[in-house]
């Protein structure tokens, strides 16, 4: 049995809060500031701020997210693991959103079968310059390294000079909202990642000349607002089907204007309540081996079975958890 936090399944995912002034000093919270939006005995979802690391060796004296959880969670601590806790994916530094936690190896082992099957749902929110002009799109750019000198450990779309190793990355597109973010045109959207690469979703919002607002990476900021307090892009659902237990999560939408003046929608394009309905409707992906999950009915899977050399890969996968370096 799992444990709601904040909000109920049925709740819709908005975002309520006191108002906040653009421009005020918007830093990432404290080590005791840590919003936890699913919990059960085998998992954890934690909510993400903005600008926080999940752990690093070169970052120990700043606050990350494995500092929140010790201090929330000493007893949930495995000294076993370098991090102490199981971190099912990665978020970058600069996003926030919805973080899976596994608090035992056992559950790690099914929330990594899922993620390597491709049997997890995400969607994101994010506000990208301009306003998008298609009401919904699917991105197909394969996405490669970046060896250009002085971009290392950035990405590239296929064809871009220096672009390393391309592989196929695909998203899917909805328009939720045109307006304006501190003047300028932007649009608000949901992402469906449908593959996993790096810094996929801000590389192929860049690649559409529609960069996500503060990324300072992939896009540049305008002059108006010279450098907002943070980049636009939140993680906002979260499903993983496990053979024993669905972990569905769905945060509060942070970019409404009462949490930041600076965002002033003008035209609604898609509800995002309306959205939210059709991705907890979806049928997950059937298991490539064993009986289907608690979450979804099943669609059909012509995967093969997992080979020994796979399985030995999800095992030493489990015996130490090294996350990419963020950028």
């Amino acid at each position: 049995m799992y444990t709601p936090i904040a909000q109920d399944a049925d709740v819709r995912c908005t975002s309520r809060g006191p108002p906040c002034v653009a421009g005020a000093s918007m830093e990432a919270g404290p080590v005791e500031s840590l919003s936890v939006v699913y919990q059960s005995q085998d998992f954890l979802v934690v909510n993400k701020h903005w600008d926080l690391r999940i752990d690093s060796r070169m970052w120990r004296e700043t606050p990350t997210l494995q500092k929140q959880l010790r201090l929330r969670f000493p007893e949930l601590a495995d000294p076993d693991t370098y991090y102490g806790f199981r971190f099912c994916h990665q978020l970058d530094f600069s996003t926030s959103g919805a973080l899976c936690v596994a608090l035992n190896k056992a559950a790690a082992g099914s929330a990594y079968k899922c993620f390597k099957e491709r049997r997890v749902t995400k969607a994101y929110l994010a506000l990208v310059r301009g306003h998008v002009q298609e009401s919904r799109m699917t991105i197909n750019y394969a996405i490669g390294r970046n060896s250009t000198e002085g971009r290392a450990h950035t990405m590239c779309i296929e064809g871009t000079q220096g672009c390393e190793n391309p592989k196929p990355s695909v998203t899917e597109l909805v328009v939720l909202e045109h307006g304006l973010y501190a003047g300028d045109p932007v649009s608000k959207v949901l992402l469906q990642p449908l593959t996993g690469r790096t810094h996929q979703l801000r590389v192929h919002c860049s690649a559409l000349s529609h960069p996500v607002v503060g990324d300072l990476t992939y896009g540049q900021a305008s002059g108006r607002e010279d450098q907002p307090f943070r980049m636009m892009l939140h993680a906002f659902y979260l499903r993983i089907p496990t053979h024993t237990e669905c972990v569905e999560a769905c945060t509060p939408d942070p970019f409404v204007p009462t949490l930041d003046a600076c965002w002033s929608p003008r035209t609604l394009v898609r509800s995002l309540d309306q959205l939210v309905q059709v991705l907890r409707a979806a049928p997950d992906p059937e298991p490539a081996e064993g009986s289907p999950g608690p979450c979804r009915t099943p669609t059909p899977s012509t995967r093969p079975p997992e080979t020994e050399a796979q399985r030995a890969s999800c095992l030493q996968w489990l015996s130490e958890w090294t996350l990419e370096p963020d950028n």
